[in-house]
Formats: C-alpha cells, structure tokens, sequence
C-alpha cells in the first residue's frame, strides 16, 4: 500500500470534504422546498442549522483537544454527516426535516475547524522530519475552495436527469470518502492552554478595543447581508424558470470569485487601499450586488453580479482579518477570530438567515433590498476601520 505524503493526505482530504460541501450546501434550500416546506420554514431549517453549528463546533473541538483525538474525531463527524445526509431522502415535511437538519448540521461542525487546525499545525510543524517537505496551508484551502466549485458544477448536472435528491446520495458519498482520508492525517496540533478565566477575561479586553467593536458591526452587517443569498437564491432562480444546472454554474462563478480574491486580487487591494477603504469598497458593491438581484432574475444580470462575491464576502474578510492582525495584541488573536466567526459572522447569519425568510415569503426578490439597506449600513462603519481609535 502506497505511503502518501502529509501534503497530499491533506489535499486529498480537503477535495472530498469540499466537494462534499459544494454539491449540498448549494441545493440544500431548493430540497427543503421540494419537500413541502414554504420559505419561512426553509429560513427556520436554515437559521436552526447556523445556530446549532455555533454550539457543537466548539464542543466537539473541545472534546478532540482533551482526549487528542483529532484526527478520529473528523473522521467519526464525517461519518455521521454522511448518514445524516440519507435521513433526508426519505423525509417529508419540517416536523422530520428540521431535526434531521439540526443532527447534520452538528456532525458537520467540526469538520472544517479540525481539518483547518491539523492543516495549520502539520504545515509548520516542528516534529516534521529533517529534510521532508513542508507545504502552506493556503495550498490545501485553494483545493478545497477549487473542489467547491467542482461539486458544485457536478450536482446541478447530475440533478438535471436525477432531481435535487442526486445531491444529498453524491454528499453523503463524498463524506464517507473524507471520513477514510481524516484516518492517516497527522494527529498533532500546537496549542497554549488557556482557562476558562483567561478567556474571559480575554473578550473583555478586545470589547474594550474601539475599532474591534466597529469591525464586529461592520461584519455582522456586511457578512449577514449574505444569508438571504446563500438560503433563497437557488430557490428563486428556480422560480424564474432558471434550470438547476444553469444555477449551479451561477453559484460557481460566486465561489471561483471569491478563490481569486482570496488568493490573488485580494491581498493586493487591501495593501493598496488599506482595510478601512476595502472593507468600503467591499460594503459600496454589495448595495449593488443586492440591489440587482432585487431586481431582476435574468441570467445575464445575476451572470454579471454573482462574481462580486469576489468583493462583497473575501474582500470584506480579508480587511477584517487585517483589522485583526493590526490593532488585536498577539495574545489575543486567537480570542478574537473566534468572536468574529461565532457572532459577527455565525449568529448575525443565523438571524438574518430566518428574517430572510419571511422577507422572501412576503416580498419575493424584493426581500434583497433589506440586503443592500445592511450593506449602507455598514459602508461608513466599515470606512471607519482605518482607523484605530
């Protein structure tokens, strides 16, 4: 049996869980729908989904830190998402579907932090061997993201003969191929310990920092204004006569966006213009970007909006993250992504994600414009991250 690399024991990872992401999280909504939930029903899955994957993440993150079981740990969640994924088949309605959402939701949890925190810890590690190659792990997230995209592309064809169920048989197949490939990863991740009182203490001190605070609004408003997107768009699209397939290419191009951004474009704007100006930016072209899709549902237009998540999502983060690095004390940066991703970016989705369905329910596409109000809401605070008082 062959010996793989670390690196490519990571890429191989990082394609089937991505993969795995991009053929369900896409089509998830338009599923629900087909199963006999109306739009504030499918906000109420959604929302109940984010929630949930706030507190299990943390848990099962946990648990794998004290008893060292990372590795086992992805492997036993991948499982278990996978088998969640065949629970929806056969379920109808939300008194079945809400909790087999919420089962998923929580197994799928952890799967991203654990990869990401084994990823981060083996590209850098010091029990490396002498002379082995080492690799970045912005190498495997730029698989993962590609392989996004692929699934993506790969479901909305195979659900035009097949149907959406096609989605959930190709995730839970992908899942069980991530959950063999968690098996041999390195089990090793570099962590100061830190109590329950120093965490504490810790919240308080980046809450007492101005431009943190601002960068929290700033991302609650921004990144939120995103869920209505990602939970009715497909749905829409649909509604308008636009095929699952076509859809699917329109939701790539989104995610293809955001990879160039990420990787290429991205960090040279946000060196050019600063944090505060980018994260503008980024703010200035979502009231575009939602203003279009209130207004329109043909393909050319949303072919011609839907690249500026580019901006409107992996712009805004990057400024974020750079807000983050410049004026949080190193001591605290762990403290304060975590505080970023649970509410700015975590509960402001979850709540925005179940107004998204009533909006969508009582005013269509129409809802999107409470998306590009949120956008001008947080323009003049994010143009005021530049600054650090």
């Amino acid at each position: 049996m062959p010996t793989f690399s670390v690196l490519t024991r990571f890429v191989l990872l990082y394609a089937a869980l991505y993969a795995a992401f991009g053929v369900s999280s896409p089509f998830l909504p338009a599923f629900l729908s087909s199963r006999g939930l109306d739009a504030e029903e499918v906000g109420l899955v959604l929302a109940s989904s984010t929630a949930i994957r706030l507190l299990a993440g943390p848990l099962v993150g946990r648990l794998a830190d004290r008893h060292r079981l990372w590795s086992r740990l992805l492997a036993v969640c991948a499982v278990a998402a996978a088998a969640c994924a065949l629970l929806f088949l056969p379920a109808q309605g939300l008194l079945i579907l809400l909790p087999v959402a919420l089962a998923q939701a929580s197994a799928l949890a952890p799967l991203a932090p654990i990869s990401d925190a084994l990823a981060l810890s083996a590209s850098a590690s010091p029990h490396t061997k002498a002379g082995a190659k080492t690799f970045q792990y912005g190498w495997v997230r730029g698989v993962g993201s590609a392989a996004f995209v692929a699934g993506s592309i790969l479901a909305g064809e195979a659900a035009r003969p097949f149907g959406l169920v096609v989605t959930l048989w190709l995730n839970a197949v992908l899942l069980g191929v991530a959950s063999l490939c968690a098996l041999p990863l390195p089990n090793i991740i570099e962590r100061r310990s830190e109590d329950a009182q120093e965490q504490k203490s810790g919240v308080l001190a980046l809450l007492r920092i101005p431009v943190y605070r601002r960068l929290m609004l700033a991302a609650a408003l921004a990144l939120g204004s995103h869920a209505m997107h990602d939970g009715f768009a497909m749905i829409s699209w649909n509604a308008a006569g636009i095929d699952t397939g076509t859809a699917s290419l329109l939701w790539s191009e989104s995610v293809a966006a955001e990879v160039v951004m990420f990787f290429i474009v991205g960090p040279a704007l946000i060196e050019r213009l600063g944090p505060g100006r980018a994260a503008a930016l980024a703010a200035a072209i979502g009231i575009l970007r939602w203003a279009v899709l209130a207004l329109s549902t043909q393909i050319l237009a949303l072919s011609l909006v839907e690249p500026l998540h580019g901006f409107t999502f992996a712009l805004f983060h990057l400024a974020c993250m750079r807000v983050i690095v410049e004026n949080v004390p190193k001591h605290l940066a762990a403290t304060a992504q975590a505080l970023y991703g649970t509410f700015a970016a975590g509960a402001a989705v979850a709540s925005l994600t179940l107004a998204s369905g009533w909006l969508y329910a009582n005013f269509g596409v129409g809802g999107f414009w409470a998306m590009a109000a949120l956008c001008a809401l947080a323009l003049p605070v994010a143009l005021s991250l530049g600054r650090s008082s």
